[in-house]
């Protein structure tokens, strides 16, 4: 079992940044693959951006990865979602997932087990 705290959102406008944390626990969490979802209420969630658990290697969505960026601290637990010159449509509640990801799957939501509550982030024009 594995638990997720995501924290980091709020308000914000155009062009700022934000960072987004998710601290899990388990001595399981640092070898876990964890993945960054988007949702906006009445739309499917939306894959953002995946880190594995070891090699560290770290997968985006074309519409984000020239502004953000995803790292881990296992020694915290902790995976951060950098987050620079964002956008209105970047407007979402991001929630972060644990799971055994790989090259092909890290954007597939149902290979992720254990998923956080969300933090919201909304950006205004």
């Amino acid at each position: 079992q594995v638990q997720l705290v995501e924290s980091g959102g709020g308000m914000v406008q155009a062009g700022d940044s934000l960072r987004l944390s998710c601290r899990g626990t388990g001595r399981t969490f640092s070898s876990l693959g964890v993945g960054w979802f988007r949702q906006v209420p009445g739309k499917e969630r939306e894959f953002v951006a995946a880190i594995t658990g070891r090699r560290l290697a770290t997968y985006y969505q074309d519409s984000v990865k020239d502004r953000f960026t995803i790292s881990r601290d296992n020694a915290q637990n902790t995976v951060y979602l950098q987050m620079s010159n964002l956008k209105p449509e970047d407007t979402a509640r991001y929630h972060c997932a644990v799971g055994a990801l790989d090259g092909r799957t890290y954007a597939r939501d149902r290979i992720y087990s254990f998923w956080g509550q969300g933090t919201q982030v909304t950006v205004s024009s």
